[in-house]
């Protein structure tokens, strides 16, 4: 019989795509651990979890400042856990990678991320926020399939491991169907990620997801909890990705997260569409929680910026394309006057670059481009400079707590899970290595992540992801995009 594309792309074990939406719908477990896609547990020894790995004699940098951070070090690794991080383990029998000349330090954490568009990756450089929901939402989002959701989120999701991003919040509104959430869910499971996948709502042509037919929002993603997040401890969480509207569709939608225990991410701030006191309104009604991330937040009021710290909300910054399509400037000198620390993210693919290096330069660069506008028109008391180190914290333990996870992960703290990247310093971009918060932030790009841990299984290593059948990826890639871009009615081109 002729392999689905859903099948195993590293071995043979894997269910097809229909064997494993006939399991779902009986509520069954969908596909054996890591079956369907490319992480299967027949990877080799390094994608398996097995004894205990010191990773020897690198330059740490913790995000801890209890642990500190070191020259040189090393970090024990046990199971799915870090077990320590200081000069001079002693691990007999572990395996051991060799650190020297690397950065050690924790895996990148995205707030929101679009990743049913991964197959639409640098399809609108030029776009702006009013073309990207004309094509990618309205054409080509509303005749995607559940084979084409899957295939978007398995190459963004393995597009994260393979630039250091460890956890990624999927800002997921592709949910036309009930099978497109099953099959969205399958490409995070069979990547290897560590995801939040925040539910969200269907593409329809007349962008009211209540118009999608089969879209029941309370009714699925109650599924969704009890059939694929009904444990904490796995490497997917759930949250809502919330639509928006009228503040009474939006808190009806907030309750139905509530109720099974979900966290809630929500677009707000955005361009001339958010100037309209949305949360004000809101907060009006039923006040604000803690349990809510922030997304954009460019064009808030100042009444706005004090319920969310009031409230202790969470808020996300995509910089890069913030300011690439309109959204307004980004507001990060805002958080900071408010006493809110922000997270990053990268938002789209089809307009942005995948990597954190470009995230966290954007908002370092801007933030003093403002400090220094503000200086140079005469003010006296001018912000602070945002710092190199403080940037990556937004873009590691700040990720953390906005997905929250920061128990988990978002440093190298003993007792935290191993998401762990090591980052090349012999590379022509940093050499010589001066300063290590420096190089990461000012200087790094993809082509300097050597290896990644997730929960203590190797990902990658030696530049390579590990256990990826990068042939057949590509196919099922290649056919995906063919048949979205067909059924969307988008014209094709690469030039």
């Amino acid at each position: 019989m002729k392999n689905h594309p859903y099948d195993c792309l590293c071995c043979a074990h894997g269910l097809s795509r229909r064997q494993f939406l006939k399991a779902s719908a009986i509520g069954a477990v969908a596909a054996p651990a890591l079956a369907a896609g490319v992480g299967c547990t027949t990877m080799g020894q390094e994608g398996a979890r097995g004894g205990p790995i010191l990773i020897k004699g690198g330059t740490v940098l913790s995000v801890d400042r209890a642990v500190g951070d070191f020259e040189q070090a090393d970090v024990l690794v046990e199971g799915t856990r870090i077990a320590a991080v200081r000069p001079g383990i002693s691990a007999p029998g572990a395996q051991v990678i060799d650190a020297s000349n690397t950065i050690v330090m924790p895996g990148f954490v995205d707030t929101h991320r679009h990743m049913w568009q991964g197959i639409l990756r640098n399809i609108l450089p030029d776009g702006s926020l009013q073309d990207y929901i004309r094509v990618v939402q309205r054409m080509i989002g509303q005749a995607y399939t559940p084979d084409d959701a899957y295939a978007g989120n398995l190459s963004s999701a393995l597009g994260c491991i393979d630039v250091g991003v460890t956890t990624v919040l999927d800002w997921s509104h592709i949910h036309n169907t009930p099978e497109h959430s099953d099959a969205a869910i399958k490409g995070l499971q069979d990547s290897g990620v560590r995801a939040v996948f925040a539910y969200g709502t269907p593409q329809t042509a007349s962008g009211n997801w209540m118009d999608a037919p089969r879209h029941k929002f309370p009714d699925d993603i109650a599924r969704l909890r009890k059939q694929y997040f009904s444990s904490s401890d796995q490497l997917l969480t759930l949250f809502l990705a919330s639509p928006g509207g009228a503040p009474e569709v939006i808190l009806k939608t907030w309750k139905a997260a509530r109720d099974v225990g979900a966290p809630i991410t929500i677009h707000v701030g955005v361009g001339e569409f958010g100037r309209n006191a949305l949360l004000q309104k809101i907060h009006a009604i039923e006040p604000l929680r803690s349990d809510t991330t922030y997304i954009h937040c460019c064009t808030l009021n100042d009444a706005e910026w004090k319920l969310i710290r009031d409230t202790g909300g969470t808020i996300s910054i995509a910089g890069y394309v913030e300011t690439l399509m309109g959204h307004g400037n980004p507001p990060t000198q805002k958080a900071l006057d408010f006493g809110i620390r922000p997270s990053l993210s990268v938002d789209v693919e089809t307009s942005v670059p995948n990597d954190f290096f470009t995230q966290m330069r954007t908002v370092l660069s801007l933030q003093k481009n403002e400090v220094w506008a503000r200086r140079l028109g005469g003010d006296k008391n001018p912000p602070a400079f945002l710092t190199a180190r403080e940037v990556l914290e937004f873009g590691t333990i700040e990720g953390a707590r906005a997905n929250g996870l920061e128990r988990k992960v978002g440093s190298l703290t003993p007792g935290k899970e191993a998401d762990i990247i090591l980052l090349r310093t012999d590379r022509l971009n940093v050499m010589p290595m001066n300063n290590a918060l420096g190089a990461v932030v000012t200087s790094m790009g993809p082509q300097n992540v050597d290896t990644v841990l997730i929960a203590g299984r190797v990902k990658k290593r030696n530049g390579q992801l590990v256990g990826v059948d990068m042939p057949r990826v590509t196919r099922l890639l290649n056919d995906a995009r063919e048949r979205a871009l067909t059924n969307g009615k988008y014209p094709r081109g690469r030039v």
